[in-house]
């Protein structure tokens, strides 16, 4: 319903932690998994991939996150060297789990209120991009706050379309904050996907005022979505 596919998620794991970084290793096979793969070949939903070392995943392992025992559970391994196994996954209590996740919410949560009241300031003075990349920040954040509260991780990514794709895949209640059935709609995101960089830095990066207001309302009605979310994952750990 909708036309929302979920994606396909990878795991790459690599032997040294020098290799997890993105920029430095990673950003041509992500290119290429974007233009031959799902341009060229038209795969039935976006692909996306994160980078850890085998010995950063053991150790989520060890601590019993949630989101690293069930890849190790329910994932298919598609290419596996010999000789560098798993951890077995250690049980994590629901009192640790919770304290932990209510530090995230409480840390996450305010930190994306603060940038959306500073977008809606900047817009307010006519400052169009700063509001752009604020409101970038506060959506940006509003996704690890929800990772972090269901999984007790959040990948290190500023690209919006893989964290909408994560949280929206943990809690399709979040779909609703995002309409993009017509043009208008989907250009706003673009722009919102967009501000990281081109808000702050291109002298060629546009939004007018009637964007920057949807932007507003829609990054609202996705705060609204991730505390719901959010204090009933910390109330159901509770009891």
């Amino acid at each position: 319903m909708g036309g929302y596919k979920s994606d396909y998620d990878l795991l790459v794991v690599v032997n040294h932690e020098e290799l997890t970084d993105l920029a430095e290793y990673w950003g041509e096979a992500d290119e290429h998994l974007l233009r031959e793969y799902q341009t060229t070949h038209g795969i039935s939903a976006p692909a996306n991939f994160i980078v850890h070392d085998l010995s950063d995943v053991n150790k989520k392992l060890r601590k019993g996150r949630p989101f690293f025992v069930d890849i190790v559970r329910d994932g298919i391994a598609l290419y596996e060297a010999e000789g560098h196994p798993f951890d077995a996954p250690e049980p994590l209590s629901p009192e640790a789990a919770r304290a932990e996740a209510l530090g995230y919410f409480e840390e996450w949560f305010e930190s994306a209120t603060e940038f959306l009241i500073h977008g809606q300031d900047g817009m307010a003075r006519g400052w169009s991009k700063k509001a752009a990349f604020e409101f970038h920040q506060a959506t940006e954040r509003l996704y690890h706050c929800l990772l972090l509260v269901l999984t007790l991780y959040s990948p290190k990514s500023h690209k919006l379309n893989f964290l909408r794709s994560q949280a929206e895949r943990l809690a399709p209640e979040l779909i609703a904050a995002w309409p993009r059935e017509n043009r208008f709609e989907q250009r706003c995101w673009e722009l919102l996907r967009r501000a990281y960089v081109d808000a702050r830095y291109s002298p060629h990066y546009k939004i007018n005022a009637e964007e920057l207001a949807w932007l507003s309302e829609r990054v609202e009605a996705l705060q609204s979505l991730v505390e719901a979310v959010c204090q009933r994952q910390l109330a159901k750990d509770r009891t």
